[in-house]
């Protein structure tokens, strides 16, 4: 029983973790698990290759973080092949491009970071940057994360299929309210590399930023980088993601707070649906009302605010992952 896990890429060690995981299901499931990756996060024609060779050697299914919608041909044919298609952390547009998607609520992790740091913010005015994950395309994971933070501050998105365009300055509602401005917005690639150039060039357009939005762990780990090199303190830096190696930025501040997600069960959930599919004919599916599966959610942070639900990061060390 052969199947493919297509990842992202492999330095982040979020796709490390979601690699380990999916390999131990793997084996307990008795399935031949082929594991590639992207050069990048938007790298799609690696991908497309990879799921061509899927099929040409028969998988039983293919298991995927989609670096972008110029894979959904290439899983379309799959699935005409007879193979299940399982996409994890990022849905595909449209989702029933897949046969389930595996996922957090990236809109919902995103609202956990926005209301906490407004709640943080305790009234102050926000002078805000916003670093996301691709400029040359759109994804889903880095549009709902986006959205849910500023939902979570109270800021309208302005357009709920892209990044970008909400109101650059006004008031937000989250918290005690009061008044911001998105002092800048760049892509990170989603590396610790992207993030710190990216927060060094916000800081050259603007010294005054003190809240940070980072699409990722690295992304933030790169801004905390840059942020202690120009000598910034008090500067509040959220994320996504949950790792193990975060922690430590966390307790010491330097990353406020971060939704911590769970990779590894994404992975194994894929791995036994498409065991459970081989063994029984009956094929995932979607929770309910949702156009994915969610795997869950929990905010780490040693700083809690009133109402906003929370663990710390000794708490969290039982659950983080990599």
């Amino acid at each position: 029983m052969k199947v493919a896990l297509i990842l992202k890429e492999f330095t982040n060690p979020y796709w490390i973790s979601m690699e380990k995981t999916a390999k131990q299901e793997a084996a307990k499931d008795g399935i031949q698990l082929q594991v590639t990756a992207g050069k990048a996060d938007d790298d799609t024609t690696s991908q497309i290759n990879q799921i061509e060779q899927a099929i040409a050697a028969g998988d039983k299914g293919i298991i995927i973080s989609l670096n972008g919608d110029a894979v959904n041909n290439a899983l379309l044919k799959a699935r005409k092949a007879g193979l299940i298609v399982v996409a994890v952390d990022t849905p595909p547009i449209p989702a029933s491009v897949a046969n389930v998607t595996y996922a957090t609520d990236n809109t919902a992790a995103g609202v956990l970071d926005g209301k906490w740091a407004a709640a943080k913010l305790d009234g102050k005015s926000a002078d805000i940057a916003m670093l996301d994950d691709l400029a040359n395309q759109v994804i889903t994971v880095d549009v709902d994360r986006d959205h849910g933070f500023l939902q979570g501050m109270g800021i309208p998105v302005g357009d709920n299929n892209v990044n970008g365009k909400e109101p650059k300055s006004g008031k937000y509602t989250g918290g005690k309210g009061g008044t911001y401005k998105i002092a800048c917005q760049l892509p990170t690639n989603g590396s610790v590399t992207g993030g710190q150039t990216a927060m060094e060039t916000c800081l050259s357009k603007d010294p005054n930023i003190n809240l940070v939005y980072a699409i990722n762990e690295p992304a933030s780990q790169g801004a905390a980088h840059a942020l202690k090199a120009a000598g910034k303190k008090g500067v509040t830096v959220v994320a996504i993601d949950g790792g193990c190696s975060n922690l430590p930025f966390v307790a010491s501040g330097e990353v406020g707070a971060t939704a911590g997600q769970f990779p590894g069960k994404m992975a194994a959930d894929g791995v036994d649906a498409i065991a459970q599919y081989v063994k029984t004919g009956k094929k995932p599916t979607n929770q309910s009302g949702k156009d994915f599966y969610n795997t869950g959610t929990k905010l780490y942070t040693d700083s809690p605010q009133p109402g906003i639900p929370s663990i710390t990061t000794k708490a969290a060390a039982n659950m983080c992952w990599g």
